[in-house]
């Protein structure tokens, strides 16, 4: 069985992540979302919240092999931990290449995990801080979230 973990705050959870995940459960038997807990960062939104929502997103798209968890510590453990056969990670720019492909080496080092990177494609431009910006001044972001996250940042 080929297990997929896929990492992130998901604070918020936007379209482009839903594209990552869709793109990931087509290639995989099975696609762990892993919710990184950082003690260096302050979460925008309760990470509980979060996942009962992305797991709602889910359910609602059919997307019956992509479960979602929490974890804090490392990646890596935390997918050996599901015994992923890869890890998984959202790629938007050359920029995104490079931080990832540094982190990818580390992370192969550690735990032999190969990493397969998905193209954002036409969602290369969204990221979860340009959404809370739009959001901020008030502006619609309702095209970059799903409507089940929409609800909760909205509040």
């Amino acid at each position: 069985m080929k297990i997929g973990f896929y990492a992130g705050s998901f604070d918020p959870f936007t379209n482009g992540h839903l594209h990552v995940i869709t793109k990931s459960a087509a290639l995989f038997d099975k696609v762990i979302v892993g919710i990184g807990v950082n003690s260096e960062k302050t979460r925008r939104f309760d990470k509980d919240l979060m996942q009962k929502a992305i797991e709602q997103v889910l359910v609602n798209r059919n997307l019956n092999n992509v479960i979602v968890t929490s974890y804090d510590g490392l990646l890596v453990d935390a997918a050996m931990s599901y015994n992923a056969s890869f890890l998984i990670r959202g790629i938007r720019n050359g920029m995104d290449y490079e931080y990832e492909e540094n982190m990818a080496s580390i992370n192969e080092e550690l735990s032999n995990l190969d990493t397969v990177y998905i193209r954002a494609g036409r969602l290369g431009n969204i990221s979860s801080s340009m959404v809370m910006e739009l959001l901020k001044y008030n502006k619609d972001a309702s095209k970059y979230l799903p409507k089940e996250i929409l609800e909760i940042v909205k509040k």
